[in-house]
């Protein structure tokens, strides 16, 4: 399949792994992706983002990655959820992290400055089916290659904190869509 990959797509992969190191993960997952989309520029995905005004909001979109990652990956539809039966997730993280330190619930972490050779991160299981929802999308469309683009419109078509996060800020499939891909 990366063989089908433009450049800004291949960007996208290549950039969501070292947003992974960065952060000291132990895999590449689909916020590391949205990341490396923000990165870019000069692609569809780009003036998408620019179009719709996130790209002038990304530190809000990093911070509601981060507050996902503090409820462990809870979506606000698994939180009111519980909240409904009468768990409050903001009191459970509080705790653990009262006791645990700050981002316990974050997983997703190497310890020990242990781990794999730099750039050499595994794909999540929601990020490789990232990948391959792009791949539908791309071929849904006739298109024969993958962009960041088909990219972007995966990520916004979820299910997840990734598209949750995009949608919060103004980016959902369909303005995405009508945004990259303004006559289709």
């Amino acid at each position: 399949m990366f063989e089908r990959f433009t450049q800004g797509a291949r960007a996208v992969v290549t950039g969501a792994v070292v947003h992974a190191e960065r952060t000291g993960a132990a895999s590449v997952t689909t916020e590391h992706m949205l990341l490396a989309l923000l990165d870019q520029e000069g692609t569809k995905a780009s003036f998408a983002f620019r179009s719709l005004g996130v790209a002038d909001r990304r530190a809000s979109v990093e911070s509601s990655l981060v507050d996902a990652r503090r409820r462990a990956g809870l979506s606000k539809a698994d939180t009111e959820a519980l909240a409904g039966l009468g768990i409050d997730v903001a009191e459970i993280v509080a705790r653990v992290e009262e006791t645990h330190g700050a981002g316990a619930l974050a997983g997703d972490r190497k310890g020990g400055g242990k781990g794999g050779r730099p750039g050499h991160r595994p794909y999540s299981r929601e990020a490789k089916d990232a990948l391959v929802k792009s791949l539908r999308i791309a071929l849904g469309r006739r298109e024969r290659a993958i962009g960041d683009e088909h990219i972007l419109l995966a990520l916004a078509a979820g299910p997840g904190i990734v598209a949750e996060v995009l949608a919060d800020h103004g980016a959902t499939y369909a303005t995405l869509e009508r945004a990259m891909f303004p006559s289709g």
